[in-house]
């Protein structure tokens, strides 16, 4: 069976939870284990350890995907709060899924980013974020509506002849969900642009273009949130096909 490591979310001590309220949890969103789970994978909650203890457990793993969640902090990129006590991020999480990032990329492994991965691996390679896309980008559209969430949709345009476009062939553009409010600014080094928003230009999928097979992919948008919708949203079990089929390729 093929064995995907899902990056953890976290959730620090709080007193005011009536369950586990003193401790830390680590999790998956039920969507994101729903996606992965398909015949003949396994996905597997990589846990919050030290490396040395973590090491025989990555060396289980086929692929790796990173999920979305908490805004990366302002200094895991080098940047200050643009508004003070705003934006601030998980510091943690960031030391976290950089290890397993590199453990990936240094090993091969394939990878698929999603939201906070597709971030995660655009300051990995070297390239920072807008800590907050309507108040840095003046002309944006709204990417993040707390209210409507994954109800909220945008199109995008694929770079013709690149990987997305391969994916979907007969799909110049289409729509997809728009669940972040942070997004590339500075593009990380030897990362490719596979597309972008139509109607701002906000980069929306990236790939790295050095790694072997291609097998390093990460998209903007929650692919796990979209399975079962109709046209005109992607299909995103093709997009999850795409990454499974380059884990196959490596075993």
């Amino acid at each position: 069976m093929v064995k995907i490591g899902i990056s953890a979310c976290f959730m620090y001590p709080d007193p005011s939870r009536v369950v586990f309220g003193p401790k830390n949890l680590a999790y998956v969103e039920g969507d994101m284990f729903s996606y992965v789970s398909q015949e003949g994978i396994l996905p597997v909650l990589i846990p919050d350890l030290p490396f040395e203890k973590l090491t025989g457990i990555l060396e289980e793993l086929d692929g790796f995907v990173f999920q979305g969640g908490t805004d990366l902090a302002p200094q895991t990129y080098g940047e200050e709060p643009v508004v003070s006590g705003k934006w601030l991020g998980d510091p943690y999480r960031d030391a976290y899924e950089l290890k397993l990032m590199d453990y990936a990329i240094q090993n091969k492994k394939p990878v698929l980013g999603i939201c906070r991965g597709f971030q995660l691996l655009n300051v990995y390679c070297g390239g920072t974020l807008y800590q907050d896309i309507t108040h840095q980008v003046p002309g944006s559209i709204v990417h993040r509506d707390a209210t409507l969430y994954d109800q909220l949709t945008h199109r995008i345009k694929m770079e013709p002849g690149k990987t997305l476009e391969k994916i979907y062939p007969e799909k110049a553009t289409d729509t997809v969900n728009s669940v972040h409010h942070q997004g590339i600014k500075v593009l990380g080094k030897g990362l490719e642009v596979l597309a972008s928003c139509q109607e701002d230009g906000m980069v929306e999928a990236v790939q790295v273009s050095g790694a072997p097979d291609l097998n390093v992919i990460a998209v903007q948008w929650h692919p796990e949130f979209s399975v079962g919708k109709k046209p005109p949203h992607l299909d995103p079990l093709r997009l999850y096909a795409y990454f499974v089929e380059k884990v196959k390729n490596q075993q």
